[in-house]
């Protein structure tokens, strides 16, 4: 009797990238288990594809190689998003949009900066923004699987950030 290989090893495969260090961390064999020596040990789930980090409860999913952590907190993404920001500059870019994936509208939508004109139509809202840039959503996950699993999207442009409120205080 032959055990099927792919049955002996996690969803995943044999091996994954580690959603923290990237670096190669093995399967425990018959096990759900994945262990980066840096970060303890990784359990996917098969029901729901996800990869969840025991110590800390983080939940992660992979989209085209790339693990794309699921939040639960608006601090969360708010922070993924400023670390995106911060690289987008570095590499001569500026971000003249952010779409954010549309599951996470109600935990950051409080949390959006809006504004009313002051002169003109007080009931007309302006796009809400974070970080200085207008917000949009994606579309829904049934019209671009991508954001079943991606958290969000800059759109950019080359050059330096203009009303990036962080930036200044760096200078």
């Amino acid at each position: 009797m032959t055990l099927n290989p792919g049955l002996q090893y996690p969803i995943f495969g044999a091996e994954i990238e580690c959603p923290h260090c990237r670096q190669a961390i093995p399967a425990l064999t018959l096990t759900d288990t994945y262990l980066c020596p840096r970060h303890g040990a990784f359990e996917a789930d098969p029901k729901t594809e996800e990869l969840v980090h025991l110590q800390s409860g983080r939940h992660w999913r992979l989209w085209n190689g790339e693990w794309y952590r699921q939040h639960t907190h608006p601090d969360g993404i708010r922070f993924e998003i400023h670390e995106a920001l911060d690289r987008l500059y570095t590499q001569g870019y500026r971000a003249t949009k952010v779409i954010i994936a549309r599951r996470y509208k109600d935990l950051v939508s409080a949390y959006l900066e809006r504004s009313a004109p002051w002169r003109g139509n007080p009931t007309e809202l302006q796009a809400p923004k974070l970080y200085g840039l207008p917000v949009d959503f994606s579309p829904e996950p049934c019209d671009d699987p991508c954001w079943e699993t991606i958290n969000f999207e800059l759109e950019k442009e080359p050059g330096v950030p203009v009303r990036y409120p962080y930036f200044r205080l760096f200078e």
